[in-house]
């Protein structure tokens, strides 16, 4: 199984459910990576308001925060940077972990029913 690390910017939560609004997209990924995780992937997030010691210990994510400050999310796959500026897809979750699950293949962001839009 691969590694999956992810390395969010400072926030006040994970889950997208603080705040004024709900953001759809860190909801999105907050399920994938519970349901992921609870079938046997290995998927850690790291927050940079929360273990920002983290984001100066990987000498690659440290690197590209001082070239670009806006660089987050940044998501590491077995020790190599596959994306950055924004989270993986389902797609990509489900080809780096080979796990598929209802989460994975029912919330993508533009509905919580796929395509559909339809709940």
């Amino acid at each position: 199984m691969k590694k999956i690390e992810i390395y969010d910017p400072a926030m006040c939560c994970s889950t997208g459910v603080c705040g004024p609004s709900v953001d759809t997209e860190l909801l999105r990924v907050a399920t994938v990576v519970d349901s992921l995780n609870k079938n046997g992937a290995d998927i850690t997030r790291y927050n940079l308001s929360n273990e920002p010691q983290a984001f100066i210990s990987n000498v690659s994510v440290n690197k590209l925060l001082k070239e670009d400050n806006n660089i987050l999310p940044v998501t590491i796959v077995d020790g190599e940077i596959v994306k950055t500026k924004s989270h993986l897809t389902n797609e990509e979750f489900t080809k780096y972990t080979g796990i598929i699950t209802a989460e994975v293949s029912t919330t993508e962001s533009n509905g919580c029913c796929g395509d559909s839009g339809c709940c």
